[in-house]
């Protein structure tokens, strides 16, 4: 069985791949994470990202290559997103079932993940009514490992003008922006229009179904992504 360091490894390489790799088999034409990439995500220092690299290389988990990055094997794809549908699925259990604040149930995932069993986890997968995305959006890996297509997301910072949209994902995930969203009323299924951007002032303007208007800065306006109703 992988350790929860190998686990927390692959699945950090999973989520640095861009999102059409999360649902198709490895090959070699795509692109390699870096060593910064996953130092950054686990924060931890890039000799020791590099020493776990070739560990998981040995175990056949990855291939890595020095100076140009890693890719998961088939294998470690497995592994990765059975991690992920874990943590997604503890994240909407918690918030769902147990009440818990949508800001404050990453890190408890972050521990629970590891320790769940897989009976439990289908078993919490079939009281939420095995759904699709967690609290903030992001697409739940099916039992199989398949994780949901869903396309091509635009965000307030670049969707048309005048179009009624909706919030499918937020994609900061900190608490602080995610307290600053739910105040904002921009939580995954809120409905809304841009009005207008003025780049000059660093403003997208918005508004909602019963008219109440919004401001927001280009930097929020962009982790918040959206898609046509």
């Amino acid at each position: 069985m992988p350790t929860s360091t190998v686990e927390d490894y692959l699945k950090a390489i999973l989520l640095a791949e861009p999102p059409s790799s999360l649902v198709s088999a490895g090959s070699e034409t795509e692109p390699r994470v870096s060593m910064g990439q996953i130092s950054s995500a686990l924060s931890v220092a890039p000799g020791t990202v590099t020493a776990m690299m070739k560990t998981l290389s040995d175990g056949g988990l990855v291939t890595y290559e020095p100076y140009s990055g890693v890719r998961l094997t088939e294998h470690g794809r497995r592994l990765a997103t059975h991690v992920l549908r874990r943590h997604r699925l503890v994240e909407q259990f918690l918030v769902e079932i147990m009440g818990m604040d949508w800001s404050e149930v990453h890190d408890e995932a972050e521990r629970l993940e590891h320790a769940v069993s897989d009976r439990l986890i289908e078993r919490m997968d079939e009281m939420l009514g095995f759904p699709e995305v967690d609290p903030h959006g992001d697409p739940i890996p099916d039992i199989h490992g398949v994780v949901r297509d869903a396309g091509h997301l635009a965000d307030l910072a670049g969707c048309a003008l005048g179009v009624r949209v909706r919030v499918s994902r937020v994609a900061d995930q900190s608490p602080e922006f995610l307290r600053l969203a739910e105040r904002r009323s921009l939580k995954p299924g809120s409905e809304l229009t841009v009005d207008h951007r003025d780049v000059a002032a660093d403003t997208v303007e918005l508004s909602f179904p019963n008219g109440e208007p919004l401001s927001l800065g280009f930097r929020a306006a962009a982790k918040i992504q959206v898609e046509e109703v």
